[in-house]
């Protein structure tokens, strides 16, 4: 193993044989010749080394192969096939509370735990008090871990887990555990460990914190490794999967036999529709009086490629399609963006804007296109698009909307406090002389 390879993985494979019944299962284990069984490839092949101080964020759907992958790298399955090293103690936030016995108290797991991960008494006798006191489950914790709430054994096992002083941390879609006070301290201490240059594997379906935390991203599809580079540029590969926006390639992964992905051709045909490359909401709210009609709509970068994430530093496109069918003296058009629980968070029109786009026939058809950068707090949001005017009797009329139209995510490379992303230029002085102001 190279000196700085923390993790070195070479042809990894995991099969599962497949049963039709538990019958057939029986049958093939009594009968050598019986073979009825079909087999499903969870890794496929898999490369993979980790160099000691990475943050590397695992993507990949449900059922691509990151839990077993992490199951294989902690001990808690055994590859098929391949060679796994790994170089450091690990401790796992992958199966919480494994080795508790639910016979036992809290405090008795703790040193239960810690014996498993291969620490002294001594060892757990330093760690024990900042275990408790992270967990923070009072007087519980000298009662049978059996009688716990899940909320409460997810805490001691989160904190077991935690406060040890590993090589690598395992991160598997924890970070949520407990009320948000909890939560606070998991992701301080996930800084902490981050802060001292620890080798992390974190596994997560919030891209947002995979741009925020990670130094490297891969992506596993089908078992296989799909991508192995940069986080942004994996992300960017990650979006366009999940929206059926990228192919198998017919080029080969130089590491392996593996086919690699790339992105479909953003050209479009008659018959494709901006909004069919985005995920939309089949509950969304639509009325008017049908003069005009918002047919299409989407999100793209300055390219014009279609953008299923948006990044709150960069410039972005929001686009609708609008086609009259009377004759309409300038139009509204707008976009609306609400979140999850239907608040207009921003939006605007042309109206507002001073645009007055002029006179527009039965049968026009028109594109809008609204340029500018998101600067929102990274969450999920819907999308609103429509058309009104001011009629003759100084009316608002309502030609068509289609509010709550697409669902989409913000993401971005910081934090963010509130509901804004601001960007400000910070000075600090040093020994201001009394009475300067």
């Amino acid at each position: 193993m190279e000196q700085s390879n923390i993790i070195e993985i070479q042809n990894l494979t995991k099969t599962y044989k497949m049963y039709a019944s538990k019958k057939s299962k029986l049958l093939e284990v009594i009968l050598p010749k019986y073979n009825k069984h079909t087999e499903f490839k969870a890794l496929d092949n898999l490369n993979l080394n980790v160099q000691q101080g990475e943050i590397l964020g695992i993507l990949g759907k449900n059922g691509a192969g990151k839990s077993t992958l992490l199951k294989i790298i902690t001990g808690v399955a055994v590859q098929t096939s391949g060679t796994i090293k790994v170089n450091g103690k690990i401790s796992s936030l992958l199966e919480l509370g494994t080795a508790f016995n639910p016979e036992l108290t809290g405090e008795e797991n703790i040193y239960q735990h810690g014996q498993v991960m291969g620490l002294t008494k001594k060892e757990i006798e330093e760690k024990k008090q900042e275990i408790i006191d992270f967990a923070d489950i009072g007087e519980h914790l000298y009662q049978p871990v059996k009688t716990y709430s899940s909320g409460m054994f997810a805490r001691l096992a989160f904190a077991c887990a935690i406060n040890v002083d590993p090589d690598i941390l395992i991160v598997d879609e924890v970070l949520s555990v407990g009320d948000m006070a909890f939560q606070l301290k998991c992701f301080k201490k996930f800084q902490e460990f981050k802060d001292k240059g620890k080798t992390i594997l974190f596994v997560t379906h919030n891209i947002s914190d995979v741009l925020k935390n990670c130094t490297k991203t891969i992506i596993l599809e089908s078992g296989r490794k799909i991508f192995d580079g940069e986080v942004k540029e994996g992300i960017e590969l990650y979006k366009k999967i999940i929206t059926g926006n990228a192919v198998i390639s017919n080029k080969k992964n130089q590491n392996s036999n593996e086919r690699i992905w790339q992105t479909k051709q953003e050209e479009q045909d008659n018959t494709d529709t901006w909004k069919s490359h985005f995920t939309e909401n089949p509950n969304l709210i639509e009325y008017g009086n049908n003069k005009a009609e918002v047919i299409d709509y989407g999100i793209f970068d300055l390219h014009g490629k279609y953008l299923t994430m948006i990044d709150n530093e960069k410039e972005v496109v929001l686009k609708s399609k609008v086609k009259f069918n009377e004759t309409i003296d300038n139009p509204i058009f707008t976009m609306t963006i609400k979140d999850f629980n239907g608040i207009e968070i921003v939006g605007t029109n042309t109206m507002n804007e001073k645009i007055y786009p002029g006179k527009f026939e039965k049968g026009d058809i028109v594109e809008v296109s609204f340029e500018q950068k998101l600067p929102l707090a990274p969450s999920k949001y819907t999308l609103s698009f429509s058309c009104t005017y001011i009629n003759a009797k100084g009316e608002l009329e309502v030609l068509n909307r289609k509010y709550e139209a697409l669902l989409i995510e913000i993401i971005s490379s910081k934090d963010c406090v509130g509901f804004l992303r601001i960007d400000p230029k910070i000075t600090i002085e040093k020994n201001i002389k009394k009475g300067r102001y």
